[in-house]
Formats: C-alpha cells, structure tokens, sequence
C-alpha cells in the first residue's frame, strides 16, 4: 500500500477556519485551482483554499482503489495512477494542472467515456468532510459495499461546496485498457446517433462518440483483438488520440469565440434538434455543446422540450448558470441545505441565490 511522502494534512487549518466563520455566520467561498470558477453564480465570502490540503493518503492497485486530500492536482493524481497502469475511468478534466480532485468532485464534471462507464460520482466509495459545526467527519468507506443510510459521500459530487469543505475522498480505479484506437468518419449528426445506438447493440468497445463539424470522432478502448475488429468494422481515418484530451479540457478549435458557451444534457436517443447555433454532440449524443448568444429562455425551452436541461459555462450578464428546479426540487435542496450547512457558510449562492 502506498502512502505519499509528499503529501500535507491541513486539516487543523481548514477546520479552525470553518469553526471561525461560523461563529461569525461569515461565508466562505471554497475554492482550489480556481478552474472552474466561471461556472456557477460568484460567491462573496472569506476564501478558503483547499490546495495546501494535498496529496495520496493511501493508494492499493490491487484493490483498484487510491485516497487522496481534496487539494491534490488532478494532474497528479492520473500521474500516480498512470505509473501502476491504472486510470479514473471517467477522466474529469485537469484544466491545465489547474484542477484540484475536491473541484473536480464538487463540481462532477466527467469526460468523453461518461456514457460508457458512468459519472465521477459512480467512482467516489467515501470522503472526509468538514461540517458546519467544524466536526471533521468520514463517509461511505473504501470499498463499493460500505454504504450504509444516506450515501452522502456521493452527495458531494455535483454540489460545489454548498454543503460542506471536501477535504478527502476515496475514489475506485480500473485498469488502463490494453488497446485504443481513434477515428474519424465523414457523416451527418443525424446518421452519427443511429451509427451510435447500432454499435452499441452490437456491443463494440466504444469508449468515445463526438461528431463536431463534419465527423464522427470514435474512440474505441479494450483487448487488442476486439479493438481491431471494431476498427476494421468501423472504418474511416485513424486520428490523434489526443483529441479526446483537447475535447475533455474544452481546448478545441470550437470552444473558441464571443458566443455564450451551453452543455444541453439530453437522452442519448433524442434526435438532432434545430438549435441556435454551432453545435457539437458529445457523450454519444448525451451531451450537446452549444455556442450561441440566443435568450437563455430559448435555450432552455429546446433543452426541455427533449427531456434534458440545460447549462451555460461561460458568464453572461443576467443568465443565470444552472437550469432552474422545479419548485418541490428546490424545496428539497432548501431543505438539505438547512440540513446540512445551517449557518449558510458554504459557498452560499454558488448554485442557486436560493442556497
């Protein structure tokens, strides 16, 4: 079992600061590498910053499962992981070496194997968090059958800090896939998601579908045999594999430009909707891109309209970021909130003005 030399608890730090606001009911804007603080209302609030809270607790390969604080680069994490030939299967975005593992949980973004091996918050089994009370307490465990009452370590996925400071997760691992191989094939949107639901059916290793521009961009992961068959079947040109890098770190060519940036998260099955303007389809159809400046009130209808919501990433004046809940949703994210954060300390807003 591996334990980082390296590695820094400051929790004592973290702790007293949290006990601190409380008592003086000031909120605090958490935050690590800062990476993602376009998406999401802006928090006012004393800063707490999570990045000197860093580094492998424990790490066991054969197990397939590594701890780690919430300060730690995401970088750093896949690198430790890349050594022992294993990998997060759902690949969250490093933003540059920017993103910390705590951000990346909070805020539950994945990458372009989403469909195909499930969500961040499939991989958490546990975490350490700081309460309200400043109480320094343990979720869930190391191991996917220590769940027990209210999963609340998986709570944490997708709640940017509004109910308490991630100090520490468990995360599971799998094993680097042994073959890939990525192509691109000249095709419409349309043909793209039947060409998807066919090779699912037909169970090829498809660990990847992006069609941007022109193209289907497939990336196909497994043994070496099955990896070339599906190739052979597939056909097209072989391209970078590095694409799938640029497109889960949003630094392709069509991230770029004025318009406001929108993630339509929609059924896998739903067809090609007209939307206002450029469009690129990924998580096999799942999740759509959208670069526009239309009303916000638009966008959302569309989203709705095909059973999904929809999120803007990039700050607009008057939008605001996360879809709106319905009102007994809101309600009970009132309610956990309450729960929860009583003193209304953590990142109050981030979300929702109402939390």
């Amino acid at each position: 079992m591996r334990r980082d030399s390296e590695s820094i608890d400051d929790s004592i730090r973290l702790i007293d600061a949290v006990r601190a606001a409380a008592e003086r009911r000031v909120p605090l804007r958490i935050h690590g590498g800062d990476s993602k603080a376009s998406l999401g209302r802006p928090v006012e609030g004393e800063a707490l910053d999570m990045r000197s809270h860093s580094g492998v607790v424990t790490y066991d390969p054969t197990e397939l499962v590594i701890t780690v604080r919430a300060g730690t680069p995401v970088a750093q994490l896949n690198a430790v992981l890349d050594e022992a030939g294993q990998m997060l299967p759902c690949e969250p975005p490093d933003f540059g070496g920017a993103a910390t593992v705590g951000g990346a949980v909070a805020s539950g973004l994945s990458g372009p194997r989403r469909p195909w091996v499930g969500a961040l918050r499939d991989f958490v089994l546990g975490c350490r968090l700081i309460t309200s009370e400043g109480k320094y307490v343990r979720f869930g465990g190391e191991v996917m059958k220590n769940v027990a009452g209210y999963d609340l370590s998986r709570l944490m996925a997708g709640s940017f800090g509004c109910l308490g400071v991630l100090a520490e997760v468990s995360l599971k691992v799998l094993p680097k896939p042994r073959a890939h191989h990525s192509l691109r094939i000249g095709m419409s949107a349309a043909d793209a998601l039947e060409r998807i639901v066919e090779w699912r059916r037909a169970g090829l290793p498809v660990s990847g579908a992006c069609h941007l521009g022109d193209a289907l961009h497939v990336r196909l992961e497994g043994g070496t045999a099955s990896v070339q068959s599906a190739a052979q079947r597939i056909g097209g040109d072989e391209i970078d594999p590095a694409f799938w890098i640029a497109l889960r770190e949003r630094r392709l060519p069509f991230f770029n430009g004025p318009e406001c940036l929108w993630r339509l998260s929609v059924p896998n099955g739903v067809g090609v909707e007209a939307l206002p303007g450029d469009v690129a389809l990924d998580w096999g159809g799942a999740q759509r891109w959208l670069k526009s400046n239309a009303p916000a009130s638009s966008i959302r209808r569309i989203a709705e309209s095909a059973g999904g919501h929809a999120t803007c990433f990039t700050p607009a004046a008057g939008v605001e970021p996360f879809h709106p809940l319905p009102a007994p949703l809101l309600r009970f994210h009132k309610q956990l909130k309450q729960k929860l954060d009583p003193h209304g300390i953590f990142n109050p807003g981030r979300m929702y003005a109402e939390l």
